[in-house]
């Protein structure tokens, strides 16, 4: 009997997939460049094909002095997070990826040290572009390595917290300003259109 249950329990294990938001499912950085250019017209800017670090108000403070507090001042105002397109193939890869078989999706994401308005904006956002029923599949942390799951899908190369190792295996998603990086044996999930996420899915299935 015991080895019937453990056979029955592993049938029903299901895979737990963690998708990051910003810049994974929505569009943080051109989002951001529209939004500078219109309210800083007159200020330097980076191309998008000229990101080179994981913090917008890092590489921005290089191009001019004072230029980081202004930074913030466009991704901390009302309606940004709200506002972010989704990235082209996100939202209904993701809605696929959890209806697979024993796949089961959850948005995790890190709300702002100034977190009035991204923190309820990200729940306004995955229940505008994914439905109602996904406000119960996010979760907002500021340390990721504390969310169990099988698989993290996230742009952020460096992710650190309290747990080291995590339980998730870190997917890495292009982005701009990661693309050239060398990624020490971590695997990357370019896009959300060319079906290569399915694949990848499938292989952590196949390996639970």
């Amino acid at each position: 009997m015991a080895g019937r249950r453990g056979v029955a329990a592993l049938a029903q294990k299901k895979l737990l997939v963690l998708v990051d938001l910003d810049g994974v499912m929505a569009d943080f950085e051109g989002h951001f460049l529209t939004k500078w250019k219109q309210k800083y017209p007159d200020e330097p800017f980076v191309a998008l094909e000229d990101r080179r670090t994981f913090y917008l108000a890092d590489q921005y403070e290089t191009l001019k002095e004072g230029l980081k507090p202004m930074v913030k001042s466009v991704y901390e105002s009302k309606g940004f997070f709200r506002d972010l397109p989704p990235i082209a193939g996100a939202c209904s890869a993701v809605k696929e990826m959890n209806e697979m078989d024993g796949v089961e999706v959850f948005i995790c994401s890190s709300p702002l040290f100034f977190y009035k308005y991204s923190a309820k904006e990200k729940f306004a956002w995955v229940e505008h572009y994914l439905g109602k029923n996904w406000i119960n599949k996010i979760i907002l942390t500021r340390d990721k390595t504390i969310v169990s799951g099988h698989v993290l899908i996230d742009d952020n190369v460096k992710i650190k917290g309290a747990v080291d190792p995590p339980s998730w295996e870190h997917i890495v998603f292009t982005a701009y300003y990661n693309k050239d990086m060398n990624l020490r044996g971590r695997r990357r999930l370019d896009n959300w259109t060319d079906g290569s996420w399915k694949d990848l899915i499938l292989d952590f299935k196949r390996k639970l």
